[in-house]
């Protein structure tokens, strides 16, 4: 399974994603009229942030960052995003017929992010800003006239601690740069009220053991750690792999044998997918491959959206919806 191939997949895999923390806002923007903002400085993946006015010309570096801020109301802020895996635009963004889709697997070059003169750059991870791999790198995008925003839980030294409400993060920043603090405290409140719900429907329930995957032809890896890892712990399952084991130790994916599945014996097993003929191709390999695996003798094989792992994103509380649904069916 390549370093590559698998960063686009499941959105946290692989491909220089090494997370880190990012950060905090250090000042709180004056708002006058909606939407306008006086400089706001923060602390992301280690360095200083500081934008001069609310952004007017955003990219986002895949759907799911879209999605993020669509859901904060800054639809018309948007003027193109990537890595789109073939999904046509929201319709929050496709309805005037300006916003467009830069690339589909992989970051879009330097050449065309600056093609569209953004003055404001949202990614899941620092890898959208690996110069080494033709994007543009956040002092590019600098000199350019355009900040750069990674993740809370896509930054280099967070990764295998990341968790879900690293979210709650990224959404007060977001509110600040973008001069909508309020409408980003509501939806901060509706996200952790959401993780509240989940977390009383399944305190007193047991915890089934779940094995995290991704299942790429007849290869497997197994996440270990980081905000996947989270989220199976949030939605009251325990993960066969942790942080502790050595597979682990400096990434969060390890790739695994069919043997160390078989023995695992995980009572449910999460995996990650692309659209639905990759969900249906995992579906049929673990049939055919695991028929003995608990998880697959009972058919509790629970598929969640590689766009909901991205960092920073919705998905990250609709994937713990999901999963706890799918371990504590009523």
């Amino acid at each position: 399974m390549t370093t590559r191939t698998l960063l686009p997949l499941t959105g946290l895999l692989l491909g220089g994603f090494l997370l880190s923390g990012c950060g905090q806002a250090v000042s709180t923007p004056d708002t006058g009229a909606s939407g306008s903002a006086s400089a706001v400085t923060l602390t992301n993946c280690g360095r200083t942030l500081s934008v001069d006015r609310a952004p007017e010309r955003a990219v986002a570096m895949s759907p799911a960052q879209s999605e993020m801020l669509i859901k904060l109301g800054l639809a018309d802020r948007v003027v193109a995003e990537a890595q789109t895996h073939g999904q046509p635009l929201a319709p929050e963004l496709a309805k005037d017929g300006t916003v467009s889709q830069l690339s589909d697997q992989m970051p879009p070059s330097r050449e065309v992010l600056l093609g569209v003169s953004p003055d404001f750059v949202y990614a899941p991870t620092t890898y959208e800003f690996t110069a080494e791999q033709g994007f543009a790198d956040i002092a590019q995008l600098k000199a350019a006239g355009a900040n750069a925003y990674v993740a809370t839980a896509g930054c280099s030294d967070r990764r295998s601690v990341a968790e879900v409400s690293d979210l709650l993060e990224d959404i007060t920043n977001l509110g600040q740069i973008f001069g909508v603090p309020e409408r980003a405290a509501t939806v901060a409140n509706e996200a952790q009220a959401a993780l509240d719900e989940v977390a009383t429907r399944t305190a007193q329930q047991p915890k089934p053991s779940v094995a995290e995957l991704f299942v790429e032809g007849t290869s497997i890896s197994a996440i270990g750690a980081g905000i996947e890892y989270n989220m199976i712990q949030l939605a009251g399952g325990d993960n066969v792999f942790s942080p502790e084991d050595p597979a682990f130790a400096s990434f969060f994916s390890a790739v695994i044998s069919p043997e160390t599945l078989i023995a695992k014996n995980p009572e449910a097993i999460v995996f990650t997918t692309l659209d639905a003929a990759h969900e249906q191709a995992t579906r049929d390999y673990l049939r055919s491959t695991f028929p003995q695996v608990a998880a697959v003798a009972n058919d509790r094989l629970i598929a969640i959206a590689s766009d909901d792992v991205m960092p920073g994103t919705w998905g990250n509380i609709r994937a713990v919806q999901q999963i706890a649904q799918g371990l504590h069916a009523s």
